[in-house]
């Protein structure tokens, strides 16, 4: 009597569930949330703050490039009847400035402002991309925690087994070698959970590396996952990443800054016009005597046809360059967003097949096989067998639960949005 209240227990601890009698431990309330660790991923993650520093140092060339050219001052030293250096006869002060009349420094100023707005998008992207890691690190870690929640529960059943066999063999009713065979899967389970044990620390190093804190670094157990059945349209999803991806974006403000440049060398053929101001110092007389020159100047670019034709075309290349990378850049996004639409699909089959029938069928076939071992018509390893394939197939149910949860986290990068921002636009309209 004693070993079929045992092979009961075997199978309520095989299916996940509350031994009679048992209550179940609430949850734990140290609980480590996914937002939690995206807030503090956006806000210390060094390479993210790289990025702004980068695009704030982006911003701080827009005045520089909007600036005029520095006023140049100077002094024409004239000597009469003497060659001794520190004797003058008289001094004539100049300063000068350059009217930028061609706009070439406006022309600057939007390059300048197209290429911080560049620095910009790059830090979104950058964003997503953190956000992206983050969220499948954390999947992974959950996982891995469920895993080993399965692998204890797994063990506790060989152990309870296997005193049952021995009690069994102490009297004759059961072999030898049944006992022995368990202990062998015992060992074989407690080896695999330390592959469990190093997925986890190896998460666990990710996100505290993400969060910018020292990899070894105590995390409380994350939440455990939850399945969310999405459904997306690849037309839809293809349009928003064309319009919403950060990196396509920063790839059009290049083309803009291109075209500035553009602008720029052409305007480079327009002369700037300087104008100077002197004054004559006459020594032995003290002060500035009544004598000031006026004067303007001119550059010529025009004797220098090949050195501006060329930086005509070499801006015009660039352009073309960077328009034909935004080509190529939609290309490759349409075709991203439709090969993880297609792995979303495929683990989403993957999940929704274990859980509605591999799941159930392992679950009924272990419970068959109890009770033919209870009645006296199976053998023991029937029993263990039934109850192994059971936690192999839940532990496969929650990979697919995992490899889904990525697929999605993933998709958020490749449309280079959240889709908490979609399902959102989506209830509005």
């Amino acid at each position: 009597m004693k070993s079929k209240s045992l092979s009961v227990s075997f199978l309520v601890i095989a299916l996940g569930l509350p031994l009679p009698g048992v209550e179940t431990p609430p949850p734990a309330t140290n609980t480590l949330s996914l937002d939690s660790v995206l807030r503090e991923v956006l806000d210390q993650n060094p390479s993210l703050r790289a990025a702004r520093a980068a695009a704030d140092a982006m911003d701080a060339r827009i005045p520089q490039a909007r600036a005029w050219d520095d006023p140049r001052v100077g002094v024409d030293i004239e000597r009469n009847g003497t060659a001794r250096f520190f004797d003058w006869t008289d001094n004539e002060w100049m300063v000068s400035q350059a009217i930028p009349l061609n706009g070439k420094n406006r022309s600057r100023a939007r390059a300048a402002s197209a290429e911080a707005d560049a620095a910009r998008a790059d830090i979104r992207h950058r964003e997503i991309e953190l956000i992206v890691r983050a969220r499948a690190a954390y999947a992974r870690l959950a996982n891995a925690q469920a895993q080993l929640e399965l692998s204890r529960d797994l063990e506790r059943l060989f152990r309870q087994h296997l005193e049952v066999l021995q009690a069994k063999f102490s009297t004759g009713m059961a072999m030898q070698g049944d006992a022995l065979m368990v202990e062998g899967d015992l060992v074989k389970l407690l080896e695999a959970r330390r592959d469990l044990d190093r997925r986890a620390s190896d998460e666990q190093s990710q996100l505290n590396l993400l969060m910018n804190r020292p990899p070894q670094s105590p995390l409380a157990a994350p939440a455990p996952n939850v399945f969310v059945d999405l459904k997306f349209n690849l037309d839809d999803l293809q349009q928003l990443a064309l319009t919403s991806r950060p990196d396509l974006q920063s790839v059009q403000h290049r083309i803009n800054a291109a075209v500035a440049r553009v602008d720029l060398a052409k305007r480079s053929w327009i002369p700037d016009p300087e104008i100077r101001v002197e004054a004559r110092q006459v020594n032995g007389r003290g002060g500035f005597i009544n004598e000031y020159d006026t004067g303007i100047f001119f550059s010529f670019p025009w004797l220098n046809r090949g050195k501006y034709r060329s930086a005509i075309v070499e801006a015009e290349k660039s352009r073309e360059v960077t328009e034909l990378e935004l080509d190529a850049a939609r290309a490759q996004v349409l075709g991203a967003v439709r090969d993880q639409l297609r792995k979303i699909e495929t683990q989403h089959h993957h999940y929704m097949l274990y859980r509605d029938r591999l799941v159930p069928l392992a679950r009924q076939a272990a419970e068959a096989a109890r009770v033919a071992y209870v009645n006296g018509k199976a053998q023991s390893i029937d029993v263990i067998t039934a109850l192994r394939t059971v936690r192999e197939v839940t532990a496969m149910h929650q990979d697919h639960l995992q490899d889904y949860l990525v697929a999605v986290a993933e998709l958020e990068g490749v449309i280079g949005r959240p889709l908490g921002e979609l399902r959102e636009k989506k209830n509005s309209n």
